[in-house]
């Protein structure tokens, strides 16, 4: 593991060991220097791979000519800004570093700085940290109308950080907290990063998108139904340790009662409601389209239902608001009466139209069937009164 090199007497050493450390001296003639070298092992835990929320152990052993230096450490993550662990010296020959938890976001090269003033040492050690996990919020929120599509993408971060571990993952839904979990589908990621899904309920309508971003699972549902609403969750397993990601889908619908024309003088209830519990600064929205200041009603804190009396037809509108941003939106005309009516008394008069048209084609094809029939019975009487002329001509004679 050691060498000498004969053009300029330099001595070069590889696959250090801690046991390598001590005092090496270069003799030349009369003349005689001596150099300490200084050995250090830095291991992190689970060999650099965690999963969110774990916590890394750094241990730092340090071996040289006694005495040992007191070193100071200072740690450098992968943004280049400093960190500060918590330090156990055990002797100044092992120091023990306790990191924070760990989070998707710190994946990269870290640094180890060791310093000394007597002796001066200024070593940087530097080591990977593979913190595989989401690159979505740990809970998101997504709105949908009934009736409308939606996709639910969970993005995963094991090419971004070169992720050379094989590891596997599903996806369920529960309609509420308390409620048992489905299964929708499981899938798994090989060390080469091949990615394989399966799908797991036949009752549930979804669809897996052929075409989406790498590094991608994702759900779609191509209807929604107001109890397609819940928490889906994503969960990755890696070797016995897990982490999950949730997306929470809101669903909003919109009726009326009673259903149907507004007759005049008549009032009109309109519902809009959304599925769960909103955030402290969502709220719901009611208006009419064109409409003034008394045609709109907003929802209190946490309420899911928005009801509003009306009396006025047109198109009304109730929109989802978080903060000041319009989320959703769904809309219900309200007809008139009188225009009911008259839609009711307009498609009558064409129904009637259409039958009396078919009953008048049907008249004139029977004309002309009878009138062939007819035809069709002067001839044969004919050819009949032909043959027994042609009879009685053969007897006469």
């Amino acid at each position: 593991r050691s060498e000498v090199k004969s053009t300029n007497k330099h001595l070069r050493m590889w696959n250090l060991e801690l046991s390598d450390a001590g005092i090496y001296t270069c003799k030349c003639g009369s003349h005689e220097v001596r150099t300490s070298l200084h050995v250090f092992k830095l291991t992190i835990s689970l060999d650099g791979h965690f999963l969110p929320n774990e916590v890394p152990e750094l241990i730092l052993m340090h071996n040289s000519p006694h005495p040992l230096p007191d070193l100071s450490i200072t740690l450098f993550n992968s943004n280049n800004n400093m960190v500060t662990p918590e330090i156990e010296n055990k002797g100044h020959q092992k120091y023990i570093l306790n990191l924070k938890k760990m989070e998707a976001t710190d994946s990269g090269t870290w640094v180890c700085h060791v310093h000394s003033d007597s002796p001066l040492i200024n070593q940087n050690i530097s080591f990977a940290v593979k913190v595989l996990g989401f690159q979505n919020p740990d809970l998101e929120r997504k709105y949908a109308t009934v009736d409308s599509t939606v996709i639910l993408p969970w993005h995963l971060n094991f090419q971004k950080i070169k992720w050379k571990e094989g590891f596997t993952g599903q996806l369920n839904w529960k309609q509420q907290e308390s409620a048992n979990a489905h299964d929708l589908l499981d899938f798994n990621v090989t060390a080469q990063g091949e990615q394989h899904e399966t799908k797991k309920s036949s009752h549930f309508l979804f669809e897996i998108p052929e075409r989406k971003p790498e590094s991608t699972i994702e759900v779609k549902l191509p209807k929604v139904h107001f109890n397609h609403s819940g928490q889906y969750q994503c969960q990755l397993a890696y070797k016995g340790r897990h982490v999950q990601s949730k997306i929470e889908l809101v669903v909003m619908k919109v009726s009326a009662n009673p259903v149907g024309p507004l007759s005049s003088g008549a009032n009109m209830t309109l519902i809009c409601q959304v599925s769960s519990l909103l955030p402290p600064n969502a709220h719901l929205h009611w208006e009419r389209v064109n409409g003034t200041q008394t045609d709109i009603k907003n929802s209190k804190q946490y309420e899911t239902k928005l009801e509003v009396n009306i009396s006025a037809a047109g198109l009304w509108s109730c929109h989802l608001i978080e903060g000041n941003d319009r989320k959703i939106s769904l809309h219900y005309h309200v007809e008139e009466d009188t225009v009911w009516t008259s839609y009711v008394v307009t498609g009558a008069i064409v129904g009637g139209g259409i039958l009396v048209f078919a009953l008048v084609c049907l008249c004139i094809i029977s004309g002309i069937s009878w009138q062939r029939r007819r035809q069709r019975a002067n001839r044969m009487a004919q050819a009949r009164q032909y043959l027994l002329e042609n009879k009685t001509c053969q007897c006469q004679q």
